[in-house]
């Protein structure tokens, strides 16, 4: 009797784990449409008359049948300026898009507890606002793209010794001023700097905040190694300003951050992507990769 009431006691706290753990990503209701295409423009008005602001779309090469639409909320924007630092990674919100009419978005509260940090529950209310918005508009079905314990994610790393949100590592480069450092970033996107090019960008001169989406040439191709394109949301991959400097989230980080559910076997299959992102983030940020290389490694 004893061990069946250890093992339903165990059995319960599990459940109890489970049922507090977050989804990075929140399947809404399908779509209907003849292609993944019109399935994003669908998605894209969907989102305009729920209020929100639709700033790209991105549909990554060698990845068919798959897209992303990127929008902003200004309730949320506010909450970002006021936060500052890294906290401007959540400006942009991304809707993943399939040819099925599957819609996926990112899960508010897994990610504003990342970048909002210890700072999340002053501002727990507006994500709350955010989280409902989206649902009104694209509907709520299931959270899916694996599992995380909330209380994980303020300083959330994939494994111990590997970088956090606030890595000195993802320091690229700094710049004279901060509207030097965005004209940095957006000359190098203009000219495909990395064979890279800008899917959206969110600028907040008044708070000396950026950040820009950029598309990478081999994107379609990493994420089907993980076998994650059903959480294509979590592309495309961020460079950001604060103040005057350039930097992006680590690889390590951000990756793992995006696809919490990939074991270390899959993760080992893109085990050189860290550094192809640091090439392709220094390169938009003009620094030559002898600079930089060592520091992300």
């Amino acid at each position: 009797m004893m061990v069946v009431r250890w093992v339903v006691g165990w059995a319960l706290f599990a459940f109890s784990l489970g049922a507090w753990a977050l989804s990075p990503y929140i399947q809404g209701d399908p779509v209907a449409g003849a292609n993944v295409q019109a399935i994003a423009s669908a998605v894209e008005g969907k989102l305009k008359n729920g209020g929100f602001k639709v700033v790209g779309k991105y549909f990554p090469k060698g990845l068919a049948g798959y897209g992303v639409v990127i929008v902003t909320d200004d309730a949320m924007l506010e909450e970002i300026g006021a936060a500052g630092g890294h906290a401007v990674l959540g400006a942009a919100i991304r809707v993943g898009v399939k040819a099925d009419g599957t819609v996926t978005y990112n899960n508010p509260e897994y990610w504003y507890r990342a970048y909002f940090r210890n700072g999340f529950t002053k501002r727990e209310g507006a994500v709350k606002a955010l989280q409902g918005k989206l649902e009104s508009a694209l509907g709520s079905v299931k959270g899916v793209g694996g599992d995380e314990d909330p209380k994980n994610l303020a300083n959330y790393r994939y494994m111990i010794g590997m970088e956090r949100i606030d890595s000195y590592k993802n320091k690229l480069v700094e710049a004279a001023s901060f509207n030097e450092a965005v004209k940095t970033v957006r000359d190098n996107l203009g000219k495909g700097a990395g064979k890279a090019s800008l899917v959206y960008e969110v600028v907040m001169p008044n708070r000396k905040l950026a950040v820009f989406g950029v598309g990478m040439q081999d994107d379609g191709e990493w994420i089907k190694k993980i076998e994650m394109q059903n959480s294509v949301a979590g592309l495309p991959y961020e460079i950001y300003v604060i103040d005057k400097e350039i930097g992006a989230p680590h690889g390590r980080f951000r990756i793992a951050l995006a696809f919490p559910d990939v074991g270390m076997g899959q993760f080992m299959r893109i085990s050189t992507l860290p550094n192809n992102i640091l090439d392709t983030m220094g390169a938009i940020a003009g620094v030559e990769k002898s600079s930089s290389q060592e520091a992300w490694q």
